[in-house]
Protein backbone atom coordinates (compact mmCIF):
# COMPACT_ATOMS: atom_id res chain seq x y z
CA UNK A 1 0.00 0.00 0.00
CA UNK A 2 1.55 3.16 -0.93
CA UNK A 3 -0.53 6.56 0.39
CA UNK A 4 -0.23 9.91 -1.05
CA UNK A 5 2.32 12.31 -0.97
CA UNK A 6 0.98 16.46 -1.09
CA UNK A 7 2.86 19.57 -0.86
CA UNK A 8 2.00 23.69 -0.49
CA UNK A 9 4.59 26.01 -1.55
CA UNK A 10 5.46 29.63 -2.07
CA UNK A 11 6.92 32.80 -1.08
CA UNK A 12 6.68 33.89 2.45
CA UNK A 13 3.43 35.41 2.84
CA UNK A 14 1.80 33.89 0.01
CA UNK A 15 -1.24 32.49 2.43
CA UNK A 16 -0.61 29.13 1.87
CA UNK A 17 -0.46 27.67 6.11
CA UNK A 18 -3.49 29.53 6.08
CA UNK A 19 -5.81 26.74 3.78
CA UNK A 20 -3.40 23.79 4.89
CA UNK A 21 -6.07 22.99 7.63
CA UNK A 22 -9.45 23.23 5.50
CA UNK A 23 -7.27 21.03 2.94
CA UNK A 24 -6.46 18.55 5.36
CA UNK A 25 -10.86 18.68 6.66
CA UNK A 26 -11.49 18.39 2.75
CA UNK A 27 -9.39 15.10 2.49
CA UNK A 28 -10.56 13.61 5.87
CA UNK A 29 -13.92 14.32 4.61
CA UNK A 30 -13.42 12.15 1.10
CA UNK A 31 -12.30 9.18 4.16
CA UNK A 32 -8.51 9.94 4.05
CA UNK A 33 -6.25 9.07 6.60
CA UNK A 34 -3.91 12.56 6.74
CA UNK A 35 -1.09 13.39 8.40
CA UNK A 36 -0.34 17.36 7.93
CA UNK A 37 3.65 17.91 8.44
CA UNK A 38 6.05 20.62 7.85
CA UNK A 39 9.65 21.24 6.65
CA UNK A 40 11.93 22.06 7.87
CA UNK A 41 10.27 20.20 10.73
CA UNK A 42 8.40 17.48 11.11
CA UNK A 43 9.79 15.30 13.42
CA UNK A 44 11.78 15.67 17.06
CA UNK A 45 15.49 16.45 15.03
CA UNK A 46 14.07 18.29 12.18
CA UNK A 47 12.38 20.48 14.72
CA UNK A 48 15.22 21.11 16.28
CA UNK A 49 17.00 22.17 13.02
CA UNK A 50 14.59 24.23 12.47
CA UNK A 51 15.04 26.82 14.69
CA UNK A 52 18.51 26.46 13.78
CA UNK A 53 17.94 27.03 10.75
CA UNK A 54 15.07 30.31 11.09
CA UNK A 55 17.22 31.85 14.01
CA UNK A 56 20.88 31.29 13.94
CA UNK A 57 23.15 33.43 11.21
CA UNK A 58 25.09 30.92 9.15
CA UNK A 59 26.68 30.60 5.44
CA UNK A 60 24.31 28.74 2.63
CA UNK A 61 25.96 26.11 2.55
CA UNK A 62 25.80 25.19 6.23
CA UNK A 63 22.17 26.69 6.03
CA UNK A 64 21.99 24.05 3.42
CA UNK A 65 23.22 21.30 4.89
CA UNK A 66 20.95 21.59 7.64
CA UNK A 67 17.78 21.82 5.51
CA UNK A 68 18.83 18.26 4.33
CA UNK A 69 19.45 16.74 7.41
CA UNK A 70 16.25 17.88 8.90
CA UNK A 71 14.75 16.54 5.92
CA UNK A 72 16.54 13.53 6.17
CA UNK A 73 15.30 12.58 9.48
CA UNK A 74 11.72 13.89 8.57
CA UNK A 75 11.42 11.65 6.11
CA UNK A 76 12.56 8.46 7.28
CA UNK A 77 10.54 9.39 10.88
CA UNK A 78 7.40 10.94 9.68
CA UNK A 79 7.00 10.65 5.84
CA UNK A 80 7.71 7.02 5.06
CA UNK A 81 5.95 5.80 7.50
CA UNK A 82 2.94 7.38 6.57
CA UNK A 83 2.72 6.51 2.98
CA UNK A 84 4.14 3.27 3.76
CA UNK A 85 0.44 2.68 5.61
CA UNK A 86 -1.62 4.26 2.52
CA UNK A 87 -1.71 7.20 4.45
CA UNK A 88 -2.05 11.46 2.43
CA UNK A 89 0.63 13.30 3.86
CA UNK A 90 0.28 16.73 3.75
CA UNK A 91 3.53 18.54 3.71
CA UNK A 92 4.22 22.36 3.97
CA UNK A 93 6.95 22.79 2.07
CA UNK A 94 9.62 20.27 0.63
CA UNK A 95 12.89 20.32 -1.96
CA UNK A 96 11.31 22.58 -4.23
CA UNK A 97 11.58 24.96 -1.79
CA UNK A 98 15.16 24.41 -0.88
CA UNK A 99 15.48 24.94 -4.82
CA UNK A 100 14.35 28.36 -4.49
CA UNK A 101 15.45 29.57 -1.44
CA UNK A 102 19.02 28.33 -1.23
CA UNK A 103 19.37 27.99 -5.29
CA UNK A 104 17.34 31.14 -6.13
CA UNK A 105 17.19 33.34 -3.25
CA UNK A 106 20.44 32.79 -2.06
CA UNK A 107 22.06 31.92 -5.74
CA UNK A 108 23.38 28.43 -4.04
CA UNK A 109 24.86 25.89 -6.66
CA UNK A 110 21.99 24.46 -8.61
CA UNK A 111 24.17 21.01 -8.89
CA UNK A 112 25.27 20.34 -5.45
CA UNK A 113 21.40 20.76 -4.57
CA UNK A 114 20.64 18.27 -7.05
CA UNK A 115 23.28 15.64 -5.50
CA UNK A 116 21.93 16.39 -1.62
CA UNK A 117 18.58 15.42 -3.42
CA UNK A 118 19.79 12.28 -4.93
CA UNK A 119 21.17 11.49 -1.75
CA UNK A 120 18.47 12.38 0.55
CA UNK A 121 15.23 11.47 -1.34
CA UNK A 122 16.57 9.63 -4.62
CA UNK A 123 12.67 8.17 -5.28
CA UNK A 124 10.82 10.36 -3.11
CA UNK A 125 9.06 13.17 -4.86
CA UNK A 126 5.57 14.53 -4.18
CA UNK A 127 2.54 12.65 -5.85
CA UNK A 128 0.66 17.09 -6.67
CA UNK A 129 2.39 19.91 -5.54
CA UNK A 130 0.35 22.85 -5.10
CA UNK A 131 2.55 26.20 -6.00
CA UNK A 132 1.05 29.59 -4.18
CA UNK A 133 2.39 31.87 -6.45
CA UNK A 134 2.34 35.72 -5.33
CA UNK A 135 4.27 39.19 -6.48
CA UNK A 136 6.51 39.37 -3.77
CA UNK A 137 5.73 43.26 -2.99
CA UNK A 138 2.16 41.86 -2.26
CA UNK A 139 3.82 38.94 0.00
CA UNK A 140 6.08 41.35 2.03
CA UNK A 141 2.90 43.81 2.83
CA UNK A 142 1.56 40.76 3.90
CA UNK A 143 3.95 39.58 6.26
CA UNK A 144 4.53 43.00 7.70
CA UNK A 145 0.88 42.86 8.83
CA UNK A 146 1.09 39.05 10.53
CA UNK A 147 4.00 38.41 12.61
CA UNK A 148 8.15 39.28 13.77
CA UNK A 149 10.22 38.21 10.59
CA UNK A 150 12.14 35.54 10.93
CA UNK A 151 16.36 35.16 9.18
CA UNK A 152 14.08 34.46 5.51
CA UNK A 153 10.88 36.70 6.32
CA UNK A 154 13.42 39.38 6.37
CA UNK A 155 15.07 39.28 3.57
CA UNK A 156 14.45 42.02 0.92
CA UNK A 157 11.89 42.05 -2.13
CA UNK A 158 14.69 41.16 -4.66
CA UNK A 159 15.61 38.35 -2.60
CA UNK A 160 11.89 37.07 -2.70
CA UNK A 161 12.00 37.91 -6.63
CA UNK A 162 14.82 35.29 -7.06
CA UNK A 163 12.57 32.69 -4.87
CA UNK A 164 9.76 33.39 -6.92
CA UNK A 165 11.68 32.71 -10.25
CA UNK A 166 13.50 29.46 -8.30
CA UNK A 167 10.01 28.05 -8.16
CA UNK A 168 8.58 28.81 -11.58
CA UNK A 169 11.73 26.99 -12.78
CA UNK A 170 10.69 24.05 -10.82
CA UNK A 171 7.09 24.12 -12.10
CA UNK A 172 8.16 23.98 -15.30
CA UNK A 173 10.66 20.93 -14.73
CA UNK A 174 7.65 19.36 -13.33
CA UNK A 175 4.49 20.10 -14.75
CA UNK A 176 2.55 16.89 -14.47
CA UNK A 177 2.45 17.25 -10.57
CA UNK A 178 2.69 21.42 -10.28
CA UNK A 179 -0.81 23.25 -9.70
CA UNK A 180 -0.27 26.69 -9.85
CA UNK A 181 -2.22 28.88 -7.52
CA UNK A 182 -3.46 32.49 -7.96
CA UNK A 183 -2.51 33.70 -4.43
CA UNK A 184 -3.26 37.29 -5.13
CA UNK A 185 -7.14 36.04 -6.15
CA UNK A 186 -9.51 36.49 -2.94
CA UNK A 187 -9.44 33.64 -0.20
CA UNK A 188 -12.66 32.14 -1.72
CA UNK A 189 -11.21 32.37 -5.18
CA UNK A 190 -7.95 30.72 -4.00
CA UNK A 191 -9.57 28.07 -1.94
CA UNK A 192 -11.56 27.05 -5.32
CA UNK A 193 -8.55 26.71 -7.24
CA UNK A 194 -7.44 24.31 -4.60
CA UNK A 195 -10.29 22.23 -4.54
CA UNK A 196 -11.07 21.93 -8.12
CA UNK A 197 -7.55 21.04 -8.89
CA UNK A 198 -7.56 18.06 -5.70
CA UNK A 199 -10.80 17.07 -7.49
CA UNK A 200 -9.24 16.47 -10.74
CA UNK A 201 -6.18 15.51 -9.87
CA UNK A 202 -6.37 13.37 -6.95
CA UNK A 203 -7.71 9.25 -7.08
Amino acid sequence: MSGTFITFEGIDGAGKSSHLEAFVQWLRARGRDVVLTREPGGSALAEALRELILHRPMDALTETLLVFAARRDHLVTTIEPALARGATVLCDRFTDATFAYQGGGRGFDLGVLATLEGWVHPQRQPDLTFWFDLDPAQAAARRTAARAPDRFESQDVTFFTRVRDGYAVRAVAAPQRFVRVDAGAGRDAVWAQIERAAAQRLP
